[in-house]
């Protein structure tokens, strides 16, 4: 019991890869690989509702940390650790991981490699969220493109080639100056680990040379080497490009995790690394990651609108709901230490937890209509809704949910979010207000092509007549939905705990 007790983290961290490992070993029988990656996703989630119940919302820093030597001679260290923030994103991961992998029981193709990557993916993501050694969380952030990349690659659609090539070239060619920001502030101070980096980093006199260099223009190349790397797995405009043509070619529940969780990774790295180690940085440039914001906010609702593909309509839907995140994230930088900067960045953690349940909801949707129809064409559907009323409903409540209807889970947080920003980013803020009109017309729009209209008789006879969602499709929806109307009608159950770290944080 007490392995159990204080090593919480690394069962959490590591059972995912463990399992991949063990299907190695598993009998070419498709059924029980399917069964065996289901269960084992399982596990990371019941046991994340055990470290949910044992976290102490009241106590302050990183709880339930691991700490041991992974690299001496650089000092770099195995060290994880939660938070309020972190504990959010884990939560969604592990929850989000089995539903995926729920969905992708209609694959036939190659199960087991399949399977196996899900379940190192789910290693990749989680170890970036628990990380407290910046070279570790350098490792998990690469780990996690490999599995995703060659689910895109081998699994996805026609074009999947070219839109593995650009995610993998995008995140990677990002990640550069990352890589080498993080190298420098181990050499500087002698550790990698973020806790002392906090204070180390910050504590340097404005008139310190380094490299030549005043301390001041150090940290500025260093701030954007690490924002520039973030900006692209978010996406932020102008970097958001390679984001539609991976979701379109992913395998449905690729797209699930790629905008459920992947991209919140480069958000997450924004409020556990840029904000901490660049409050002066992150105010003097809180403008300019204000107006990448406010351009994904607007582009990402007009490219949605302008699409005929079911699945790139979402995915620009996704530029459009991050670009709130991040305007947030830029609203708190500027104001730090004020309630608008706490309400801000607690919107903007509540955001990425939000979107991930409706994206994956909606990338799913898109997937059940695709594996009947065989087209994301909007233009070949119309007046579905007499022919498939549950697969309807449950569109339309999804919908509304990333519309962000009263009630559903999406309201609270841009409501926070626009709340927080409004007094520092007055004029952003306001500009943004018409990507957020533009998001009830792509939305509208999707649910008319799709479910209302004249029927397209095309799918209501033959061999072509379309079938209502079964009951497996049912079971990935319904954690999905139950958890957008509790967090819609209730949203304390975690705020709680994201609010106690971000005013503890800022």
């Amino acid at each position: 019991m007490d392995f159990f007790s204080t090593h919480l983290l690394s069962l959490i961290l590591f059972l995912p890869a463990i399992s991949a490992v063990i299907m190695l070993f598993l009998p070419s029988d498709a059924r029980l690989q399917r069964w065996f990656a289901f269960s084992a996703s399982l596990i990371p989630f019941i046991l994340t509702l055990v470290l949910w119940n044992r976290f102490d919302a009241n106590a302050t820093g990183f709880q339930f940390q691991e700490k041991y030597t992974w690299y001496a001679a650089i000092n770099a260290s195995f060290h994880v650790g939660v938070d309020g923030i972190s504990l959010a994103m884990v939560f969604l991961t592990t929850f989000l991981t089995p539903l995926a992998i729920l969905a992708s029981f209609s694959v036939t193709d190659r199960v087991k490699p399949y399977m196996m990557l899900f379940l190192f993916l789910e290693t990749g993501m989680l170890g970036v969220f628990l990380a407290l050694d910046l070279l570790i969380f350098f490792v998990f952030w690469e780990i996690g493109l490999v599995p995703m990349y060659f689910l895109i690659n081998q699994w996805g659609s026609a074009n999947r080639d070219y839109a593995s090539l650009k995610f993998m070239i995008y995140t990677m060619g990002g990640s550069l100056g990352l890589l080498l920001a993080v190298q420098m502030l181990g050499v500087l101070f002698g550790t990698y680990d973020l806790l002392a980096l906090y204070q180390q980093w910050n504590s340097l006199s404005a008139d310190t040379i380094l490299m030549g260099m005043t301390v001041g223009t150090v940290k500025t190349i260093a701030f954007w080497a690490f924002a520039i790397a973030f900006a692209v797995k978010v996406p932020l405009w102008p970097f958001h490009t390679w984001l539609p043509d991976a979701h379109t070619e992913a395998p449905t529940a690729g797209s699930m995790i790629l905008a459920g969780v992947l991209l919140k990774l480069g958000a997450y790295g924004f409020i556990r690394l840029v904000l901490p180690l660049y409050p002066l940085e992150a105010k003097i440039f809180a403008g300019a990651l204000a107006v990448l914001a406010v351009g994904a906010i607007v582009f990402g609702a007009f490219g949605s609108f302008g699409q005929t593909d079911f699945k790139r309509l979402v995915a620009y839907s996704s530029v459009n709901h991050m670009g709130f995140v991040v305007l947030g994230i830029a609203a708190a930088g500027l104001a730090a230490g004020t309630a608008d900067a706490q309400i801000a960045m607690s919107g903007a953690v509540l955001q990425m937890f939000n979107h991930g349940l409706s994206a994956a909801g909606m990338f799913f949707l898109v997937g059940v209509i695709y594996e009947r129809t065989h087209t994301r064409n909007l233009d070949e559907f119309g007046g579905l809704f007499p022919l498939v009323p549950i697969y309807g409903g449950i569109l339309i409540f999804t919908s509304m949910a990333s519309l962000g209807l009263p009630g559903l889970n999406g309201f609270v947080s841009e409501f926070m979010i626009v709340r927080g920003s409004y007094q520092p980013l007055t004029i952003y803020t306001a500009i943004s207000m018409l990507g957020l009109l533009f998001t009830g017309a792509y939305i509208l729009k999707g649910i008319k092509k799709v479910l209302h209209g004249p029927m397209n008789e095309h799918w209501a006879h033959g061999e072509h007549k379309l079938t209502e969602i079964n009951l497996r499709e049912i079971l990935v929806m319904v954690p999905l939905m139950a958890l957008m109307l509790f967090t819609g009608l209730w949203p304390m159950w975690i705020l709680n705990i994201i609010n106690k770290a971000v005013t503890a944080l800022f």
